[in-house]
Protein backbone atom coordinates (compact mmCIF):
# COMPACT_ATOMS: atom_id res chain seq x y z
CA UNK A 1 0.00 0.00 0.00
CA UNK A 2 2.10 2.68 -1.28
CA UNK A 3 1.27 6.58 -1.36
CA UNK A 4 2.14 9.13 -3.82
CA UNK A 5 3.09 12.62 -2.28
CA UNK A 6 -0.34 13.97 -2.74
CA UNK A 7 -2.28 10.59 -1.35
CA UNK A 8 -3.39 10.13 2.14
CA UNK A 9 -1.82 7.08 4.27
CA UNK A 10 -4.01 4.52 6.35
CA UNK A 11 -3.00 4.56 9.72
CA UNK A 12 -3.06 2.16 12.85
CA UNK A 13 -3.87 4.19 16.01
CA UNK A 14 -3.06 2.28 19.16
CA UNK A 15 -3.74 3.07 22.70
CA UNK A 16 -0.23 1.95 24.66
CA UNK A 17 -0.98 1.11 28.01
CA UNK A 18 -2.88 -2.48 28.14
CA UNK A 19 -2.51 -2.58 24.19
CA UNK A 20 0.95 -2.45 23.23
CA UNK A 21 2.59 -3.24 26.85
CA UNK A 22 1.13 -4.10 30.43
CA UNK A 23 -0.90 -1.39 31.69
CA UNK A 24 1.10 -0.17 35.30
CA UNK A 25 -1.11 2.71 36.15
CA UNK A 26 0.91 5.76 36.20
CA UNK A 27 4.22 4.34 35.19
CA UNK A 28 7.19 6.92 35.82
CA UNK A 29 9.95 3.87 35.39
CA UNK A 30 11.75 2.75 31.86
CA UNK A 31 12.27 -0.38 33.47
CA UNK A 32 8.63 -0.80 34.29
CA UNK A 33 7.80 -1.07 30.33
CA UNK A 34 6.82 -5.00 29.51
CA UNK A 35 5.72 -5.04 25.83
CA UNK A 36 3.02 -7.64 25.03
CA UNK A 37 4.59 -10.82 23.31
CA UNK A 38 4.09 -10.53 19.77
CA UNK A 39 2.98 -6.87 19.91
CA UNK A 40 6.28 -5.74 18.22
CA UNK A 41 5.43 -8.66 15.19
CA UNK A 42 2.15 -7.42 14.83
CA UNK A 43 2.90 -3.92 14.72
CA UNK A 44 5.77 -4.50 12.07
CA UNK A 45 3.32 -6.60 9.87
CA UNK A 46 0.97 -3.20 9.92
CA UNK A 47 3.96 -1.27 9.20
CA UNK A 48 4.83 -3.62 6.18
CA UNK A 49 1.76 -3.51 5.19
CA UNK A 50 1.94 0.09 4.27
CA UNK A 51 0.29 1.81 7.76
CA UNK A 52 1.04 4.74 9.94
CA UNK A 53 1.84 3.68 13.25
CA UNK A 54 0.43 6.23 15.86
CA UNK A 55 0.49 5.75 19.53
CA UNK A 56 -2.89 7.70 20.89
CA UNK A 57 -2.65 7.57 24.99
CA UNK A 58 -3.97 9.47 28.14
CA UNK A 59 -1.18 10.30 30.33
CA UNK A 60 -3.13 11.92 33.36
CA UNK A 61 -0.24 10.73 35.78
CA UNK A 62 1.41 14.29 34.39
CA UNK A 63 -1.52 16.11 34.97
CA UNK A 64 -1.92 14.57 39.04
CA UNK A 65 1.59 15.66 39.05
CA UNK A 66 2.64 11.59 39.82
CA UNK A 67 5.19 11.70 37.19
CA UNK A 68 6.94 14.66 35.00
CA UNK A 69 6.88 15.14 30.60
CA UNK A 70 10.56 13.54 30.94
CA UNK A 71 9.39 10.61 32.57
CA UNK A 72 6.58 10.33 30.50
CA UNK A 73 8.97 10.64 27.44
CA UNK A 74 11.49 8.04 29.22
CA UNK A 75 9.18 5.41 29.68
CA UNK A 76 7.95 6.30 25.72
CA UNK A 77 11.35 6.09 24.60
CA UNK A 78 12.04 2.19 26.22
CA UNK A 79 8.40 0.93 24.41
CA UNK A 80 9.64 2.65 21.13
CA UNK A 81 13.60 0.85 22.25
CA UNK A 82 11.63 -2.36 22.69
CA UNK A 83 9.38 -2.34 19.62
CA UNK A 84 12.41 -1.51 17.30
CA UNK A 85 13.48 1.00 15.18
CA UNK A 86 11.25 2.52 12.33
CA UNK A 87 8.11 0.95 13.18
CA UNK A 88 6.78 4.19 15.30
CA UNK A 89 5.48 7.00 13.25
CA UNK A 90 4.23 9.01 16.22
CA UNK A 91 3.60 9.32 19.67
CA UNK A 92 0.60 11.39 20.60
CA UNK A 93 -0.38 11.79 24.27
CA UNK A 94 -2.75 13.71 26.52
CA UNK A 95 -1.78 14.93 29.89
CA UNK A 96 -4.96 16.49 30.82
CA UNK A 97 -6.90 15.45 33.52
CA UNK A 98 -10.24 13.33 33.50
CA UNK A 99 -13.05 15.67 34.10
CA UNK A 100 -10.94 18.58 32.12
CA UNK A 101 -12.98 17.85 29.12
CA UNK A 102 -9.91 18.46 26.80
CA UNK A 103 -10.50 18.21 23.15
CA UNK A 104 -7.31 15.92 23.48
CA UNK A 105 -8.39 13.57 26.15
CA UNK A 106 -9.93 10.54 24.42
CA UNK A 107 -12.97 9.42 24.00
CA UNK A 108 -12.64 12.90 22.16
CA UNK A 109 -10.86 12.36 18.88
CA UNK A 110 -8.58 15.76 19.26
CA UNK A 111 -4.82 13.03 19.40
CA UNK A 112 -6.25 11.85 16.04
CA UNK A 113 -7.20 14.33 14.27
CA UNK A 114 -3.73 15.84 14.75
CA UNK A 115 -2.13 12.64 13.65
CA UNK A 116 -4.06 13.14 10.53
CA UNK A 117 -3.43 16.63 9.77
CA UNK A 118 0.38 15.64 10.83
CA UNK A 119 0.68 12.84 8.47
CA UNK A 120 -2.47 13.10 5.42
CA UNK A 121 -3.73 10.12 6.98
CA UNK A 122 -7.06 8.64 5.33
CA UNK A 123 -9.40 8.68 8.58
CA UNK A 124 -11.73 6.35 6.27
CA UNK A 125 -9.40 3.88 5.51
CA UNK A 126 -7.66 3.58 9.32
CA UNK A 127 -8.67 1.87 12.67
CA UNK A 128 -8.26 2.35 16.78
CA UNK A 129 -7.09 -0.23 18.42
CA UNK A 130 -7.36 -0.11 22.46
CA UNK A 131 -8.20 -1.99 26.00
CA UNK A 132 -10.82 0.25 27.29
CA UNK A 133 -14.10 1.70 26.17
CA UNK A 134 -12.93 5.33 25.71
CA UNK A 135 -10.32 3.94 22.87
CA UNK A 136 -13.27 2.41 20.91
CA UNK A 137 -15.52 5.81 21.55
CA UNK A 138 -12.50 8.07 20.43
CA UNK A 139 -12.10 5.71 16.79
CA UNK A 140 -15.95 6.17 16.57
CA UNK A 141 -15.75 9.51 17.23
CA UNK A 142 -12.25 10.19 14.49
CA UNK A 143 -14.79 8.27 12.03
CA UNK A 144 -12.49 5.61 12.13
CA UNK A 145 -13.12 1.11 12.63
CA UNK A 146 -12.37 0.34 16.16
CA UNK A 147 -10.78 -2.96 17.91
CA UNK A 148 -11.05 -3.86 21.21
CA UNK A 149 -8.32 -6.25 22.74
CA UNK A 150 -8.71 -7.83 25.95
CA UNK A 151 -5.22 -7.87 27.13
CA UNK A 152 -5.66 -4.81 29.78
CA UNK A 153 -6.91 -4.55 33.19
CA UNK A 154 -10.81 -3.07 32.30
CA UNK A 155 -13.08 -6.14 32.27
CA UNK A 156 -16.00 -5.96 29.77
CA UNK A 157 -19.26 -7.92 29.75
CA UNK A 158 -21.74 -7.65 26.91
CA UNK A 159 -21.82 -6.22 23.90
CA UNK A 160 -18.59 -3.99 22.85
CA UNK A 161 -18.81 -0.31 21.25
CA UNK A 162 -15.70 -1.50 18.94
CA UNK A 163 -16.18 -3.14 15.84
CA UNK A 164 -14.51 -5.86 16.25
CA UNK A 165 -13.38 -7.60 20.20
CA UNK A 166 -10.38 -9.84 20.55
CA UNK A 167 -8.11 -11.04 22.73
CA UNK A 168 -4.66 -9.52 21.94
CA UNK A 169 -3.00 -6.71 19.45
CA UNK A 170 -1.53 -10.38 17.37
CA UNK A 171 -5.46 -10.88 16.59
CA UNK A 172 -6.20 -7.10 16.07
CA UNK A 173 -3.67 -7.13 13.39
CA UNK A 174 -4.81 -10.23 11.69
CA UNK A 175 -8.17 -8.25 11.37
CA UNK A 176 -6.70 -5.19 9.96
CA UNK A 177 -4.47 -7.30 7.28
CA UNK A 178 -8.05 -8.89 6.19
CA UNK A 179 -11.00 -5.93 6.18
CA UNK A 180 -8.24 -3.10 5.82
CA UNK A 181 -8.53 -1.19 2.42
Amino acid sequence: MTTSPNEQSAAVFLDRDGTIMRDAEYLADPKGVEIFAGAPAALRKLKAAGYKICIITNQSGIGRGYFTEEQYRAVQAEVTRQIGPGVIDATYHCPELPESGAPCRKPAPGMILQAQRDHRIDLSRSFMIGDKLIDALCGRNAGVRTILVQTGIEQREGRSEADWDVPDLTAAAEIILRHGV
